[in-house]
């Protein structure tokens, strides 16, 4: 009888032995598909951000890379609003300049014409 239980109880730990080895495979699978989707969105990203850097070198894109690309077009992202704002005021400032140079033409030629 212990020799019966001896055997089930190996029988049972094989069983769990072989779903671990089984699960464990499968969660390797699952990992290297991820790996291998990380480098691909690595890859996309850095075509997206600058097509002549994605692939040229042959090598890798690491994902310090990837941040570094993305950083550096949200700064000229920034800069470039700050200038469009910029530029918006000058715009702004001008035409109302343009707008009070036209009134006081206005007023110079009502003038000339009370004046003849």
């Amino acid at each position: 009888q212990a020799e019966e239980e001896l055997k089930a109880v190996w029988s049972q730990q094989a069983r769990q032995l072989r779903e671990m080895e089984r699960r464990e495979h499968l969660l390797q699978s699952d990992m290297q598909r991820a790996g291998e989707q990380l480098e691909s969105f690595k890859t996309q990203v850095m075509q997206v951000c600058s097509p002549s850097a994605a692939g040229s070198t042959g090598k890798p894109i690491t994902e310090q890379q990837v941040i570094e690309k993305v950083r550096q077009i949200s700064d000229e992202n920034q800069q470039s609003h700050e200038r469009e704002k910029s530029l918006q005021k000058e715009l702004s400032s001008r035409l109302a300049k343009e707008r009070e140079v036209s009134a006081n033409i206005e007023v110079f030629k009502n003038s000339l014409q009370k004046l003849q």
